[in-house]
Order: C-alpha cells, then structure tokens, then sequence
C-alpha cells in the first residue's frame, strides 16, 4: 500500500511540475515587448502644407501643417493604435514608444487627381532600435 501512495504522489508531483513549467513558458514569452506604447524612446516629424487652386495648376503657397491629424501603427498592427494633431509650427510627436517598427501617416489631397476620392495617405516608416532615443523623421509634404 505504501507503494501505491508514493507511485500517486509522484503522478501528482509530476503532472503539477508540467503545469508550473508551461506556466512559466507562457509568462516569458508573454513579457516580450512589440512595437507600441511603454517605452522610452520618441518618434518626431512636422508637415508642410501646399496650398494649390482646385486644379493643381496653381501654387497659392505653403504653411506649417497646423492642427493636421497625424497617425501610427505599431509593428503589423492594421489599425492606426494613436493619433495626434500637429501644433501651430506643424510639428508632432509620439512618445513612450518600444524598439520595434512603426508607420506614421497623414491625409493629403492627391495633387496626381487619380485618387477617386481626392484623397491619399503619406507615409513614412521608421524603426525604433535604441530605448531613451528619440528619432526624427523627414517632413512630410502635404496638400490642400
């Protein structure tokens, strides 16, 4: 009879040690950071806006992209995960953002006319692979 409780305890030290074990798997990959919030780094830009007639034939002129809408996308996200708007020198940032990749876009009129709905997305990816660093990227050029 002794044999039987220790040939069970052992079944049940077992079967909790293959539990712990998964346990603690599943715990470590899930502490792995993808791209998106939580993090020390930044990513910086700023939009200029053209400004032309109805038919792009005409250049009126151009200004900082004031309280223009600016999105991102963290890694393969599909969705844009935030969103911010320019300030008065046309200027944005996102902040508290891991290593990973990233998609900034904004609106602009398509100065081409193909765009069946007048409207075009810009954009720019960057990759962030330093933390506490803060990434610059190229102005984006936009137009009304």
């Amino acid at each position: 009879m002794n044999v039987k409780k220790s040939s069970s305890n052992m079944n049940k030290i077992k079967y909790t040690t293959v539990i712990l074990l998964s346990c603690l798997i599943l715990g470590i990959q899930s502490c792995k950071k993808t791209a998106g919030e939580g993090g020390t780094s930044s990513i910086k830009g700023s939009i200029i806006v053209e400004d032309w007639n109805k038919s792009f034939t005409i250049k009126n002129g151009e200004y900082p992209g004031m309280d223009e809408d600016v999105y991102i996308i963290y890694g393969d996200d599909v969705n844009y995960g935030d969103r911010t708007r320019a300030n008065n020198n046309g200027e944005f940032e996102f902040k508290y953002l891991r290593k990973g990749k990233y998609k900034i876009y904004v609106y602009s009129e398509d100065n081409k006319l193909q765009a069946v709905s007048g409207t075009i997305s810009v954009e720019k990816e960057i990759e962030i692979t330093n933390n506490k660093t803060q990434y610059n990227i190229e102005q984006f050029r936009i137009y009304k």
